[in-house]
């Protein structure tokens, strides 16, 4: 296993964000992450899916993402609001596709990740 510093410096700039991303809302599907990753896109793709695809599979290779194999029915995401999940009560199975999680590293790694970028936002500002 990798130290943190040296995870941190192998990872791009699209795999930083879909950590983050992850880390503050939860479980997502590369379909949704390219289209709400950085939130300023809308519904227009941001990033193509397969290259979002890719990156969350070297995420996962890396031991940081895995494949989310729970039930989203009570489960906050970016993806599904959540008063429209405590609409679906009888719902118990997830969307369709591959959703993402952090491992136990992943959310070490998201968390500096996003400490990093709340302090290079404070000093911009």
């Amino acid at each position: 296993m990798k130290a943190g510093g040296e995870i941190n410096r192998e990872l791009s700039e699209l795999e930083r964000m879909i950590l983050v991303h992850i880390y503050k809302y939860g479980p997502d599907s590369p379909w949704l992450l390219a289209r709400r990753l950085m939130g300023t896109s809308g519904w227009a793709p941001k990033y193509d899916e397969d290259e979002i695809e890719r990156a969350c599979r070297r995420l996962e290779e890396m031991g940081l993402l895995e494949r989310y194999t729970g039930s989203l029915k009570w489960l906050p995401t970016s993806s599904i609001k959540p008063w429209l999940k405590f609409k679906q009560r009888n719902r118990d199975v997830k969307p369709h596709g591959v959703y993402y999680q952090l491992t136990r590293e992943g959310k070490r790694v998201a968390k500096t990740l996003k400490r990093e970028y709340e302090q290079r936002d404070a000093h911009q500002s």
